[in-house]
C-alpha cells in the first residue's frame, strides 16, 4: 500500500483529482462520510485525511509515505522530507504588509508581528534588518492598526483582507504552492510507484501549461 496524507478542504480535493487521473482512484473518498481512511486494495492505495499543517509530520514520521504540503509550511518547519514536485495548485504568496503608507525607519528595530516567525526570521536576516519578533497565532491583521507591530509577515492570496484593514503588501518573501513530498525510507523501498504518480501529475502540469 502506498499511504498518501491528503490536506482536509478544498485544496485535498483538488489534489485528489490530480492523483486519481494518475491512476490511484479511491472512489470511496469521495462518498459522504465522517471516515478519515480510504483505501482501494486493487491500486494499493491508501488515503487519509488530515490537517494541512499536519501532513508534514505525517510524512516525516512515516505514517504517510507521501503527501501535499504548501510551501509555506515546508519553510516554517523544515521537515526532514523530499520535496519532489510543484503541484502548481492552491498559489499564493507569503509578504509583509503594513499600514497603507507606512515608511521604514532602518534607524529603528522593526517590530514584526507573524505566526511564521522561522520564514520571517530568515528573510530579515538575510536583508541584515534588526527586528523584534511577536509571535500570533491568528487575526495577524489587528496587530500594526493596534500598535503592536510595525509589519506583519502573513500568507496573501486576494488581499481583501489586508484592503478592509487599511494595510498594504510593502514586499514579497516566497511564492507560495502545494507541494508534493516523500518520506525518506518510503522514497527507497516504494520508489517506482512513487515515481509512477510523479510522472502522470508532472504530465498533467504540461498538459494545462500547454493549453493556457
Amino acid at each position: 500500500m502506498l499511504n498518501i496524507a491528503l490536506p482536509k478542504g478544498r485544496l485535498g480535493e483538488r489534489v485528489y483529482a490530480m492523483f486519481e487521473r494518475a491512476g490511484f482512484a479511491c472512489p470511496t473518498l469521495l462518498e459522504n462520510t465522517r471516515k478519515l481512511i480510504f483505501e482501494n486494495e486493487e491500486c494499493g492505495v491508501r488515503y487519509f485525511w488530515v490537517k494541512p499543517s499536519d501532513v508534514a509530520i505525517y510524512v516525516e514520521r512515516g505514517a504517510a509515505d507521501i503527501g501535499v504540503a504548501g510551501k509555506d509550511i515546508l519553510l516554517e518547519y523544515e521537515p526532514d522530507v523530499y520535496e519532489l514536485l510543484d503541484l502548481c495548485t492552491g498559489k499564493c504568496r507569503m509578504a509583509v504588509a503594513a499600514p497603507v503608507g507606512f515608511r521604514d525607519d532602518p534607524a529603528r528595530t522593526l517590530k514584526v508581528a507573524t505566526k511564521f516567525t522561522n520564514i520571517a526570521q530568515n528573510y530579515y536576516a538575510s536583508k541584515g534588518r534588526d527586528i523584534d519578533m511577536i509571535h500570533l497565532n491568528g487575526s495577524i491583521e489587528i496587530a500594526p492598526i493596534l500598535g503592536l507591530s510595525d509589519v506583519i509577515v502573513d500568507i496573501v492570496e486576494t488581499g481583501t483582507t489586508l484592503k478592509e484593514n487599511n494595510l498594504e503588501v510593502i514586499e514579497t518573501v516566497v511564492p507560495i504552492s502545494a507541494r508534493l513530498i516523500a518520506n525518506r525510507a518510503a522514497w527507497k523501498f516504494k520508489t517506482e510507484q512513487i515515481q509512477t504518480l510523479c510522472d502522470h501529475i508532472a504530465m498533467q502540469l504540461q498538459t494545462e501549461e500547454q493549453t493556457k
